[in-house]
C-alpha cells in the first residue's frame, strides 16, 4: 500500500498503538458521522459516497477489531515497531449496539490479500463536515418557544430563523446547494420565482435541515402555506 494511500488505522482515524476500547469507539464514531441523517449528509456526500466509507469503516474494523487478525494484519503491514508494546487484548465488554454487525460476520470474511486494496478517499473528515454545518449563536429562549410553537411556516418567519441562527443567505445555498435567487425568493415569498410545488418542498426540507429543524413539518407546512398563497393570487 502507498504511503498516500489510507490503511485500516487511518480509516478510523486512531494509531496504530490504539487499544481495542479506542478502536471500537473509533468505529462508533465512525459509522454516526456516515450513517442515518447525520451531518455529514447534508448535501455534502452522495449516498453512494458514504456508503462507499460505510464500507471502508466496517472493512476495517472486522480486521483491526479482533486481535488474532490485528496482530496478522500488524506484522503483515509493518506496524509492529519497537518503541511501544502492542495491546491486542479484547475489551472486557462489547456494548451490543456498536458491533452488532460483526456478531454474525465470520471471522475469516475479510482476505489478508485485501489488506492492499486501494480504500476510496472520503472527500471530507468527519470534523470538516461538523465544522461546515454547525451553528453558532446566541440562544434565545422565547424566540426558540416561538419556532417550538409554530404550525405555519411561512418565508418571512423562515428567513427569521436564518438570521436568528447566524446562516448568511450565502452559506445556506451553499450547504443546500439551492441557489441564492430561489433561497430569496422562497424566504420573499415571491412565487413567479419559484419552481414547481415539489422542488419548493425540497429546497424547504434542506433549508430546515441546515437550521436543525423538523424538516418534514416544516415543509409540509410550509406546502400548505405555499398553496393558500397561490391560491390567493
Amino acid at each position: 500500500m502507498d504511503a498516500e494511500k489510507k490503511n485500516y488505522y487511518e480509516v478510523l482515524e486512531i494509531p496504530t498503538n490504539a487499544s481495542p476500547q479506542e478502536i471500537e469507539s473509533a468505529y462508533v464514531r465512525a459509522r454516526n458521522a456516515y450513517s442515518g441523517d447525520s451531518v455529514a449528509l447534508y448535501s455534502l456526500m452522495t449516498k453512494d459516497e458514504c456508503d462507499a466509507v460505510l464500507g471502508q469503516i466496517e472493512e476495517a474494523y472486522s480486521v483491526i477489531g479482533f486481535p488474532e487478525k490485528r496482530r496478522e494484519y500488524d506484522r503483515l503491514r509493518g506496524f509492529n515497531h519497537s518503541g511501544f508494546s502492542q495491546n491486542y487484548s479484547a475489551p472486557a465488554q462489547h456494548g451490543s449496539s456498536s458491533i452488532s454487525s460483526f456478531e454474525s460476520r465470520p471471522k475469516d470474511s475479510v482476505q489478508y490479500d485485501d489488506f492492499g486494496s486501494n480504500l476510496i478517499e472520503a472527500k471530507v473528515s468527519k470534523i470538516t463536515a461538523q465544522k461546515k454545518f454547525g451553528l453558532d449563536y446566541e440562544e434565545n429562549a422565547e424566540f426558540d418557544r416561538a419556532i417550538a410553537e409554530c404550525t405555519e411556516f411561512s418565508g418571512s418567519f423562515l428567513k427569521k430563523i436564518r438570521e436568528y441562527k447566524n446562516v448568511t443567505i450565502e452559506r445556506m445555498a451553499e450547504m443546500t446547494r439551492i441557489s441564492k435567487t430561489h433561497i430569496t425568493a422562497l424566504e420573499n415569498e415571491d412565487l413567479p420565482k419559484l419552481p414547481a410545488d415539489v422542488y419548493v418542498r425540497g429546497y424547504v426540507y434542506q433549508y430546515a435541515k441546515v437550521l436543525k429543524l423538523n424538516p418534514d413539518a416544516v415543509a409540509a407546512s410550509f406546502l400548505l402555506y405555499f398553496k393558500k398563497l397561490k391560491n390567493q393570487k
